[in-house]
């Protein structure tokens, strides 16, 4: 059987087994939201090799600011928490248990693979530096880097937490309830950089993480519970954008939505009220395209990823960075390679990284076939293999850390 052939029997099987009711324009914005996250750490991260063949973060965004606008349609976590608010208003409806038990059950299913991955990595960092003479400061990029996108599924876990709260305020005010998470972000916004930025303490900036990713996952949660309507998406999507470009044009907001090394100001970490308005655009138009999203789905070539993709969610938020690390560290040996160690400063080094995507694609693919065991319960490790998990774990995030 040819490759082709076999790959439409797939998706063909895939088809038939999908329940009539499966919400496809919902999965469809999660998998696109899924995928914005590799593809932008592996377009927008870039390694330095130090004169010891140690490995450093770059990013070409410090040489080419005029790449920022590829951040905005690369950060699409505003969908996810959107669809994620959505799809928690389903699940918490058709609870069988109590609340309590589908919050365990839920949270399970996102604290497993992070304890995976970062158990791995405890094992192998001593295995790197002592047997394959990795060095440090090449193991503390990888960690970090690591680390990077695991701060999403702790902020994730909170607002999952919060699901029975944003029910009962979507019952409530219906999408207004999304409102005071907005003015709150935008008072500290006005805080940190407003006048009297020079008296106000650095960690006030912290009170934003919980409005600022809250905010499109309230929107999601309204969604769920039929209190949205195309007229109120229109306002999301127009508002969003209006506001977006005044903070850029008016208010001097950093262009890009991700960190920039060297920069004083970033956007994400924590949110800003720019990410807040591109979420609130994002929001906009994808309720607004869920019908057609949903119909383009419908052919199953195209809902075959997408099911292969939801089905392996956690795995590729976890190791997508290991898969562009398993390419760079080895490399680092040979000195600066183009698109992959050297410093991300040229068009050159721009078109050599696309050429490597398909190359990190086909790594994390490959770990993944390892990796995806951690999404399942772990029913085959007993209480001692766990607490090891927990105690490895624990030893990564502290060297990640810096701790």
């Amino acid at each position: 059987m040819s490759a082709l052939a076999l790959m439409s029997r797939t998706a063909r099987r895939i088809e038939d087994a999908t329940p009539a009711h499966r919400d496809r324009a919902v999965d469809g914005l999660r998998a696109l939201a899924l995928l914005a996250v590799p593809t932008g750490h592996w377009l927008l991260g870039g390694f330095t090799l130090s004169p010891d063949g140690a490995l450093h973060n770059a990013s070409p965004l410090g040489a080419f600011p005029g790449f920022a606008p590829v951040s905005w349609v690369l950060q699409m976590l505003g969908i996810f928490f959107l669809v994620g608010g959505y799809a928690s208003v389903l699940s918490y409806r058709r609870r069988k248990g109590s609340t309590r038990a589908w919050l365990g059950g839920r949270l399970a299913r996102l604290g497993r693979p992070v304890l995976g991955v970062t158990a791995v990595w405890a094992a192998l960092l001593p295995l790197l530096h002592f047997g394959l003479g990795v060095p440090v400061d090449t193991l503390r990029t990888a960690s970090t880097l690591v680390v990077q996108p695991l701060w999403f599924v702790g902020v994730y876990t909170v607002v999952t937490a919060l699901t029975p709260y944003c029910v009962r305020a979507a019952r409530r005010l219906g999408v207004w309830a999304a409102a005071p998470l907005l003015g709150s972000v935008a008072v500290v916004d006005l805080l940190r950089y407003g006048p009297y930025a020079d008296a106000v303490p650095s960690w006030l900036s912290l009170l934003n993480v919980l409005p600022g990713w809250l905010f499109a996952y309230q929107l999601g949660v309204s969604w769920g519970e039929g209190r949205v309507t195309r007229r109120h998406a229109w306002a999301l999507l127009a508002g969003g954008a209006a506001l977006f470009a005044a903070l850029l044009l008016l208010f001097g907001y950093p262009a890009s939505m991700v960190g920039v090394p060297g920069e004083a100001r970033t956007n994400s970490h924590p949110p800003s009220l720019l990410v807040l308005a591109l979420a609130a655009a994002q929001s906009g138009a994808a309720i607004l395209l869920r019908d057609r999203i949903g119909a383009l789905l419908r052919r199953p070539a195209l809902w075959a990823p997408v099911v292969v993709v939801n089905l392996s969610a956690m795995t590729v938020l976890c190791w997508h960075q290991t898969a562009m690390l398993a390419a760079a560290v080895p490399a680092a040996y040979a000195g600066e390679v183009p698109g992959l160690v050297g410093a991300p400063d040229s068009a050159g080094w721009i078109l050599a990284r696309l050429a490597w995507m398909p190359v990190f694609a086909g790594l994390l693919v490959l770990i993944g076939r390892y990796a995806r065991r951690f999404e399942s319960p772990w029913t085959g490790a007993g209480p001692a293999r766990r607490a090891l998990a927990g105690v490895l774990a624990a030893g990564f995030g502290v060297f990640a850390l810096g701790l």
